[in-house]
């Protein structure tokens, strides 16, 4: 049955790469603007407009959602489930990583290994601190949060070295934190969901074992910079056409990163990958990136199954306390991974 606000793909479904160029009266639903107008009312200078270390300094929508929560008297915390701080080995030095284990459940239990938006260049793990803690509670699974360098200070493919790091550290330390090492999904939102796909390309590539089902969150899937959603969301909030441009600057070194695969996803082999669910928001510049790539995967043989939800904005994702669309991508991205983890 359709879903008031989301416009559902199935993986029957062949997508146009322009399924959903019609989109410039869409606005924000009343749950996504309570958020924009929380974090708006925090002052954020425009991103693009400052230098990185600058702008890590700025509020997020994160912070949008706790100061709405705060105004209301109510906690932002999610109860149910633990946390620890960890660190991990890659290209020479240790990068930092959260496990989030749900409380008073036995083991072993699926495990899901998450990389967090921020363009490459913003945020850390506190930024992107609910989502991971929300599918740990929701998937009754071991769930680990695993950072990765950023530039302007470690430009690519740092972050993407890091992420297959982080996937090998995974695989080894699974069954000390009560996780099933057999059982793994990968997810990631934005630059996140870029470098979970890259993994699992990666793990097919060198011989590792495969994650069993994907979860890309807004993922960046292109670098064309022309397509629909680049235009009719292009003054978006809280992510707009210039804000990607200035990403693209400090993540990359130069025109020649952008034809790379690993970024220009799309361009590449795509073939014998894992089951595939893609979540886009419907008010952002990245939107035609997951069409463009549901599009890529099923012509590659993937089973894809990809949701876009009208009303929300990138970022959305997180924000299941306070936006509804949130809580039900969470529980369709639960229910998709689900049943790939099942223990067998």
């Amino acid at each position: 049955m359709p879903i008031p606000g989301i416009t559902s793909i199935n993986e029957h479904t062949m997508i146009s790469p322009l399924a959903h160029t019609v989109r410039n009266e869409a606005r924000p639903d009343r749950d996504m603007q309570s958020v924009l107008d929380a974090q708006e009312s925090l002052n954020p200078k425009p991103i693009d407009t400052l230098t990185p270390e600058e702008a890590r300094q700025q509020p997020s929508p994160a912070d949008g959602v706790r100061k709405l929560l705060q105004d209301k008297g109510k906690s932002a915390a999610i109860t149910g489930v633990t946390a620890e701080d960890i660190t991990y080995p890659s290209d020479g030095g240790t990068r930092k990583a959260r496990v989030y284990r749900p409380d008073h459940v036995d083991g072993p239990l699926p495990v899901i290994l998450y990389w967090r938006g921020g363009g490459w260049v913003i945020a850390d793990l506190d930024t992107y601190d609910a989502t991971p803690r929300s599918l740990a509670k929701r998937a009754q699974a071991v769930v680990i949060s695993a950072d990765y360098r950023t530039g302007p200070e470690h430009k690519f493919p740092a972050a993407h070295i890091d992420a297959i790091e982080a996937y090998r550290f995974v695989l080894a330390n699974a069954a000390a934190w009560g996780g099933d090492p057999d059982r793994i999904a990968l997810v990631g939102e934005s630059a996140g969901g870029n470098l979970a796909i890259n993994v699992a390309i990666a793990a097919r590539d060198h011989g590792l074992p495969a994650p069993k089902h994907l979860v890309l969150v807004y993922p960046v899937a292109s670098t064309d910079t022309s397509t629909p959603s680049y235009d009719d969301s292009a003054e978006a909030s809280p992510l707009n056409a210039a804000m990607m441009t200035w990403f693209i600057k400090n993540a990359t070194n130069g025109d020649s990163d952008l034809e790379d695969t690993r970024l220009n996803v799309v361009a590449g082999d795509l073939q014998r990958l894992p089951a595939t669910t893609i979540i886009n928001a419907g008010i952002d510049p990245l939107r035609s990136d997951g069409d463009l790539l549901a599009n890529a995967l099923q012509i590659a043989g993937v089973q894809v199954e990809h949701r876009v939800y009208d009303g929300a904005t990138h970022e959305f994702f997180g924000m299941a306390a306070v936006v509804s669309a949130a809580d039900n991508a969470q529980d369709f991205a639960v229910s998709r991974m689900k049943e790939d983890l099942a223990a067998q």
